[in-house]
C-alpha cells in the first residue's frame, strides 16, 4: 500500500503540525514536574565527577510518565544492611519545550545525565541516568521529543536552594549537626543562610554550612550541608566563632553534638549495640597487646 499523499517527509509546515500536536498530547495526558539542572561546584577533572553538587533553580515544565502499572527497577530490595527502594521510570518531554522553559537557561542543549526531576505524583526526586534523543526514531524526518530514564535519586549531602518547599526540604533528612551557641547569641541569623567557621587562620581553610533550624530559646543551631572549602574532613570546635555570610553576624560554639543526626541511619543504634559487645576503654579492643 502507498504512503498517505497527503503527508510528505521532511516538511517543515507538517513537522510542526505534528510537533505541535505531541506537545498539547503531553499537556493532556503529562503531568507538571520541576527539572533540575545539576550544578558542579568543585568537578574532579581526573574522573569528570563532583562529590559535592548543588541544585540552585527548578523549572516547572510538563512530561509524560511511560509507566502505566507502577514504577519499574527492582523497587523495593530487602538486604541485610535494611530495605533499599530502587524504583526507575521513564519520561517523555518535547523538544521544543525543553529548549524554551530550561535550556534557555542553561548552558546546555538538551537534558543532562545527572540533573534530577521531582515528580510530584509521588513527592519524591529521581536522577535523569539516561537521555535518548532518536525515539520516536525520525518519524516525519524529525526528533521532536526527548526520552528521560530515571532512578530515584539517593541523596548525599547534595545542596539544595529551588525555592521549591518539597525539594528544598530533602537537606533536612541528611547529615545534620547541632551546634549550641551561648546566651542570646543565636538572635538575627536566618534560615538558609550559610555560616563559615575559620579552621586556622583567617586565611586559612573554612567549614562552611547551612542552616537548617534553629531555636531561640534554647540557643541551639541546625547546621546541614557540611563541607570545607579544602575538600578535606573537619570538624566544628567548642569555644571557637562562626559567622553568618547572609547577615555577617558572629557567633560563638558553647556546645557540639557531634553525633550527625540522619532521618534514617542506624549509627546511633550500631554504636550503642557495640559499646555491649566491645571494650573500647581497651587499649586494644580486638586483641591481645603484644
Amino acid at each position: 500500500m502507498a504512503r498517505n499523499p497527503y503527508i510528505s517527509q521532511a516538511v517543515r509546515s507538517e513537522q510542526d503540525l505534528y510537533e505541535n500536536i505531541i506537545i498539547e498530547s503531553l499537556k493532556i495526558y503529562g503531568q507538571d514536574v520541576e527539572y533540575m539542572p545539576r550544578t558542579l561546584v568543585n568537578e574532579d577533572a581526573i574522573f569528570a565527577e563532583d562529590p559535592v553538587s548543588r541544585f540552585d533553580d527548578a523549572y516547572t515544565i510538563e512530561m509524560y510518565l511511560e509507566n502505566t502499572d507502577g514504577f519499574e527497577g527492582d523497587q523495593e530490595l530487602f538486604t541485610k544492611f535494611g530495605v533499599e527502594i530502587r524504583d526507575r521510570a521513564t519520561m517523555h518531554v518535547a523538544r521544543r519545550r525543553w529548549d524554551a522553559v530550561v535550556g534557555a537557561y542553561v548552558t546546555y542543549d538538551r537534558p543532562r545525565e545527572g540533573d534530577l526531576v521531582y515528580l510530584p505524583l509521588s513527592d519524591q526526586i529521581f536522577e535523569i541516568m539516561r537521555v535518548v534523543d532518536d525515539r520516536p526514531f525520525y518519524q516525519l524526518s524529525n526528533l521532536p521529543t526527548y526520552r528521560l530514564d530515571i532512578e530515584l535519586f539517593e541523596y548525599n549531602d547534595e545542596d539544595f536552594d529551588t525555592g521549591v518547599e518539597e525539594i528544598d526540604e530533602a537537606e533536612s533528612l541528611g547529615n545534620v549537626i547541632k551546634l549550641t551557641l551561648n546566651a542570646s547569641d543565636s538572635d538575627g541569623l536566618e534560615l538558609g543562610e550559610n555560616i563559615e567557621y575559620l579552621v586556622d587562620s583567617a586565611n586559612g581553610p573554612k567549614l562552611v554550612g547551612e542552616i537548617v533550624n534553629w531555636d531561640a530559646s534554647t540557643n541551639i543551631l541546625q547546621v546541614a550541608h557540611i563541607g570545607s572549602t579544602d575538600g578535606k574532613f573537619r570538624t566544628f570546635t567548642a569555644g571557637t566563632s562562626i559567622t553568618s555570610t547572609t547577615t555577617n553576624i558572629t557567633k560563638t560554639i558553647s556546645a557540639i553534638d557531634e553525633e550527625l543526626q540522619q532521618s534514617f541511619s542506624q549509627n546511633d543504634a550500631f554504636e550503642t549495640t557495640g559499646d555491649d559487645i566491645i571494650d573500647f576503654s581497651e587499649s586494644n579492643p580486638f586483641g591481645e597487646v603484644t
